[in-house]
């Protein structure tokens, strides 16, 4: 019998790990037949939103970006999504980046099928039109390797164009992967592991972690991390880009 008062998830001033065993649904409008967990918000002292969607046979994904633009990650399974006029099915590893000011629909999911979201107020950028949707897929082939290390690779998902104002990036970890230095950076993280284990330093504290979790990291959240196990560490992760760093 597992004890009920145990769990991995921590939530600390300036970062957080969330495990799935402590998740409770959430009801979002125009999001039905589907479980909702709201893993990173505002109210943590964030300044993106992370969800996991859960779509049952039949579930829905209706809305309309406002202020956030929003970026979809497909899990696993498979799902229709149109926007913008256009229609695609996505499968395991593809997504779709969603501008402010778009409507779009999600239909048609396989049983089962799990739909990761980073969310974030859209930031406009004199002289930059702002970015369009953008559909993409997860591809090792486009993962240049990290810093000299072999072990490390890193393939941006969106492009890296001065109109955006987040990046999305899968990082995998080979075998013995970790790395090269404890960052410290203004920029701001929200994650979600989707392969593997790992150690994860956040802010001079130590934490297993493994496919499933999510970990948030606030600006200046001191980080490390190695991969663990036998098989390649590998997570998926927003952080804010290409604005000026203060607003005085």
């Amino acid at each position: 019998m597992e004890i009920s008062a145990l769990t991995r998830s921590v939530v600390k001033r300036n970062h957080a790990i969330i495990a799935p065993d402590g998740y409770i649904n959430s009801n979002v409008p125009g999001w039905t037949n589907c479980t909702v967990n709201v893993i990173i918000n505002e109210q943590m002292g964030a300044r993106l939103c992370q969800t996991l969607i859960t779509l049952r046979e039949g579930g829905q994904l209706l809305g309309r970006t406002e202020a956030s633009q929003i970026f979809f990650y497909v899990v696993g399974g498979q799902v229709q999504v149109t926007v913008d006029g256009q229609t695609r099915q996505l499968t395991e590893g593809q997504y779709v980046y969603v501008p402010t000011g778009q409507e779009y629909r999600f239909e048609q999911p396989a049983e089962g099928t799990q739909v990761l979201t980073f969310h974030k107020v859209y930031e406009p950028l004199e002289g930059h039109d702002a970015p369009g949707v953008y559909f993409g897929e997860r591809d090792l082939s486009k993962a240049p390797v990290y810093m000299n290390d072999e072990a490390l690779r890193i393939q941006e998902l969106l492009p890296n164009e001065l109109g955006f104002d987040m990046a999305v990036n899968i990082f995998t970890y080979g075998t013995g992967g970790h790395l090269p230095m404890v960052e410290t950076h203004i920029m701001e993280h929200g994650l979600m592991y989707l392969q593997g284990q790992a150690i994860y330093m956040l802010d001079q504290q130590w934490y297993p972690v493994k496919k499933g979790d999510s970990i948030w990291m606030a600006p200046y959240c001191q980080q490390w991390a190695t991969a663990m196990g036998q098989e390649p560490s590998v997570y998926i992760y927003y952080k804010n880009v290409n604005r000026f760093p203060t607003v005085i």
